[in-house]
């Protein structure tokens, strides 16, 4: 059940550059067994981590990453990740599902309403872009951290909004940010002996061959406007319903 689900999660990473993590945590919780919810987590975060690295390097040799601006929002984003994964390792871990799911939707509908902007092929981390990419990037990590996710269906709408660039050059340049955001959350987690190593292993496993076919897929897709944005809004509704439908009654 761990590498099939790592097999998910990089497929996902692959496609869309993010709901890696949070398809990753409930994985983990409802259908590998793991019991408490930080350790799905802090787990997650360093499975999801590696598992980035790997779509990454797929997106770079397809020459879909913008290297400049993946540091620059990783680099901010790193700060916040710290502050954010320490304030969530305190939170109870149902009320982080369920708010993390309301802040999906709100994300997806944004998503949906700009799905028809292509972006600008040749658009760069410039001097005047770089306080809004900063900005960008420091506020996702914040949210990554917090939620234990790698944050990629944040980082991907934050670098389209801040840049300009087309989803695809996004997917693959978020990917530079989700790795370094999930290696920050695990580390901090591992700190307070939240993170299952072996499971991890095993996730990171199912994962490298799940991102070599969702890089390919989403390639085929991009050159298809907005068919990319599409998939990655309906990912986004259909897993923020399941985690409501799930810490809901929890929560209750």
């Amino acid at each position: 059940m761990g590498a099939f689900s790592g097999v998910l999660v990089g497929f996902t990473l692959g496609l869309v550059g993010g709901g890696g993590s949070i398809l990753a945590v409930p994985l983990m919780v409802y259908l590998v067994g793991v019991k408490n919810p930080h350790i799905a987590i802090g787990t997650s975060a360093f499975a999801v981590a590696v598992n980035a690295a790997m779509g990454l390097m797929n997106h770079a040799k397809a020459a879909n990453v913008k290297w400049r601006c993946g540091a620059m929002y990783a680099g901010s984003g790193i700060v916040g990740a710290v502050l954010g994964s320490s304030a969530g390792k305190a939170f109870n871990g149902q009320k982080l599902l369920f708010m993390f799911a309301l802040v999906m939707l709100v994300v997806g509908v944004l998503m949906l309403r700009g799905r028809r902007n292509t972006g600008t092929p040749g658009a760069q981390c410039t001097r005047e872009k770089a306080p809004k990419v900063l900005g960008f990037g420091l506020g996702t990590g914040i949210f990554s951290g917090f939620f234990g996710i790698g944050g990629g269906f944040l980082i991907v709408p934050g670098l389209v909004a801040s840049t300009g660039m087309p989803i695809l050059n996004a997917v693959g340049t978020s990917l530079v940010a989700v790795t370094a955001f999930g290696l920050t959350t695990a580390v901090n987690y591992a700190l307070s002996g939240l993170v299952n190593w072996n499971l991890a292993l095993v996730f990171i496993a199912g994962g490298f061959f799940g991102s070599w076919f969702g890089t390919r897929i989403a390639k085929l897709l991009a050159g298809k406007t907005g068919r990319l944005t599409t998939v990655f809004s309906v990912l986004i509704f259909v897993v923020a319903g399941y985690m409501l439908f799930r810490s809901l009654p929890a929560l209750l």
